[in-house]
């Protein structure tokens, strides 16, 4: 065996606790100096959390302790034989029980045997990674207490937010990392040959920024702060103190994520083209099939170092809760690093991205336009993976193209793009399945390819203002709907109480097309489940033309889960139950859609407050921030409220005057005692 523990006692498997190895005021001495990590009071640790080098994890898990209370033990650290450390554990002080002394006067026991700890080890990429969190601790903590722990010492001297705020005044600081971030045109830094292009390969360690960026960028994250005490950010800098990698999001965005978090989409359109700012979007889609964004970021490169950093620095976000779904393009480099970040995500292929490929990447063909409708039909209209796989086999044989190499990547990727293949994976409308749909750029109005960085970050802030107002706007009109017309069936009656009107038009489609489903037959039974074949015409598009063809769609319907299943898989790809799924339940006499098929992100009754919800059980009256924190929640909720009608604004605008004058007779009390 080639790894082995230099602990003064072996260690045989994961829970085995070694001897204390004592240094932890060393250890905080060493990261106080050199300040690995300056950032924010951190986040609680969570698995997946990577760090650059074994003290970055110390220095994380030890603020993180400060902030709650409770001090840091080193328990074990694992060697190989090469004497290079590859896994640890870092404890609460209070792990463990010492060991019986001998002395006439032994010191009284102060620990308790805390669970309280984390576990981490090397990745093949040389990073940290967190492998096991126990947050929960068997004795009382508090940051108030003013206790003093040995790993502690010096600790402040690293954190961008002071830990201890004696002032009021305190609360507004602008909590900055301390980094040098450096305009391209005076970066000199940096040495490039007057007479050598910049390339990307010279600029792939740095962002590459214009006269004003990194003014525009400072003043951009200082407001935001102001704005928004839960604004996350986090910057990657390089050796040379440059600016390489950024990435922000809002409290807005986090909290959205744990509504609409299941399907997540990397843009990377301002990569791939002449676009100023190198932009990457997080994106989902919210209950009006609306786009909502997650998260940005300005990378140097597409490499595999900036693409990891920031993926994980989203995922630090959003607290490592990893989405089950992820939608990107075709790049190789990006591929790889959501396979190693997001290793049990299903990770498909843009399918509009590809499709819009298809002039440039097949533009030189002698039949190109005989091609392109050959793979509109195959990837749109094939039922099943082998009618695709003919479909495909028949075009690359009669047109000879089998040897071209982007059609022959394609076909390899196939299970990550074509609908036939994709369509068992729950995709909540982001993945096109016909050629009409369209996906629409999330900035549209705000960010052109001419469009430089400062004014992008100036643009910002009203870009998401107004993405907010249609939200709201739809949630009013949702919420304020009736049944206008006679439904044709109580599925209709239902959902329409249900849903918000977006989704409600898109089932109003498939209830329609009810009706033109020809036939309806039964064609197995196999135990409860029976299997039914329901005829339709529908158009495709064959050799430029237009025609109406009749198809057989299969559907799978169990009576005593109240479970059905269609061919096509639109429930999987829309959210809603298909036209021939609906046949089936109205031909069986079902009068209600089964509630598994009611998802609640359509509905428009789910009070959704994007604020972020912490427990008031963990606020220090005594300290200023956590008082000015908890209060500007409370105000925003408020505020989401009474923005929503007429009266509550009313109601909102009768009870701040309230408030206030309240808060005047306290402080005239104050004054007086």
């Amino acid at each position: 065996m080639a790894e082995v523990s230099l602990n003064s006692e072996p260690v045989i498997d994961d829970d085995a606790d070694g001897f204390e190895i004592e240094g932890d005021c060393e250890m905080a001495d060493f990261v106080s100096q050199t300040g690995i990590i300056q950032g924010e009071n951190p986040l609680p640790p969570a698995v997946g959390m990577e760090f650059e080098t074994y003290e970055d994890v110390y220095y994380f898990y030890n603020c993180y302790a400060r902030d709650q209370g409770f001090g840091v033990r080193v328990s074990n650290t694992w060697y190989r034989r090469s004497k290079e450390r590859y896994r640890g554990k870092f404890s609460c002080s209070s792990a463990g029980f010492k060991k019986r002394s001998e002395a006439n006067r032994p010191r009284p026991e102060t620990r308790t045997g805390c669970p309280a700890m984390i576990k981490f080890r090397l990745t093949d990429s040389k990073r940290w990674r967190i492998i096991e969190v126990e947050l929960e601790h068997n004795h009382l903590i508090s940051p108030t207490s003013g206790k003093f722990y040995k790993s502690h010492k010096r600790l402040g001297l690293g954190t961008k937010r002071a830990l201890q705020l004696d002032s009021t005044e305190e609360v507004q600081k602008i909590r900055l990392f301390r980094t040098v971030i450096v305009d391209g045109e005076t970066n000199g830094s940096v040495e490039v040959d007057e007479g050598q292009p910049k390339s990307k390969a010279i600029w792939s360690d740095q962002l590459k920024l214009n006269k004003g960026d990194a003014e525009a960028i400072l003043n951009f994250l200082s407001h935001s702060q102001l704005t928004d005490p839960h604004f996350f950010y986090v910057m990657d800098i390089s050796e040379k103190g440059c600016l390489r990698n950024l990435f922000w999001a809002n409290e807005r965005s986090r909290v959205a994520y744990d509504y609409f978090g299941d399907v997540l989409a990397i843009d990377t359109t301002c990569l791939t083209g002449e676009y100023e700012v190198p932009l990457v979007l997080f994106l989902g889609v919210n209950h009006h099939k609306q786009s909502i964004l997650f998260g940005c970021g300005l990378i140097a490169g597409e490499t595999i170092e900036s693409y990891t950093w920031l993926l994980r620095g989203w995922i630090t976000c959003i607290l490592g809760r990893p989405p089950q779904v992820i939608i990107t393009d075709q790049c190789s480099v990006l591929q790889t690093v959501v396979a190693d970040v997001f290793p049990r995500a299903s990770h498909c292929l843009c399918l509009s991205n590809i499709m819009q490929k298809i002039p440039e990447k097949l533009g030189g063909l002698l039949e190109y336009e005989a091609v392109k409708a050959a793979i509109t039909r195959a990837v749109y209209y094939s039922l099943r993976t082998e009618e695709f796989d003919v479909a495909w086999e028949d075009m690359v044989q009669q047109y000879e193209i089998r040897g071209h190499e982007w059609l022959q990547a394609l076909y390899g990727d196939r299970k990550r793009w074509v609908p036939v293949y994709v369509k068992e994976t729950f995709l909540a409308g982001m993945f096109p399945t016909q050629p009409s749909d369209k996906v629409l750029w999330f900035f549209e109005g705000y960010l052109s390819n001419q469009t430089p960085l400062k004014e992008f970050l100036e643009k910002y802030d009203q870009a998401l203002q107004t993405k907010w107002q249609h939200e709201a706007l739809a949630d009013l009109d949702s919420r304020n709907s009736t049944f206008m017309h006679k439904p044709s069936c109580y599925f209709e009656l239902q959902v329409s109480k249900l849903y918000t009107n977006e989704l409600f038009r898109m089932f109003e489609r498939e209830i329609k097309g009810m009706y033109s489903c020809l036939s309806s037959r039964q064609i197995n039974v196999d135990g409860p489940v029976i299997s039914y074949l329901i005829k339709e015409q529908v158009e495709v598009e064959v050799e430029g033309n237009h025609q109406r063809v009749t198809r057989d769609y299969e559907v799978y319907y169990n009576g005593s889960e109240m479970e059905v299943h269609c061919i096509c898989g639109l429930f999987n790809f829309k959210g809603i139950l298909c036209r021939h799924a609906l046949s089936v339940l109205n031909q069986n006499g079902i009068e209600e859609i089964p509630p598994q098929y009611i998802l609640s992100r359509w509905r428009k009754d789910v009070k959704r407050s994007y604020v972020i919800d912490h427990k008031s059980s963990g606020i220090d009256i005594d300290n200023p921030v956590h008082r000015y924190d908890h209060l500007y929640r409370r105000i925003v909720q408020v505020v989401e409220e009474g923005g929503k009608s007429h009266g509550r604004f009313r109601t909102a605008m009768q009870e701040f005057s309230q408030i206030l004058d309240k808060l005047k007779r306290v402080n005239l009390e104050d004054n007086a005692i």
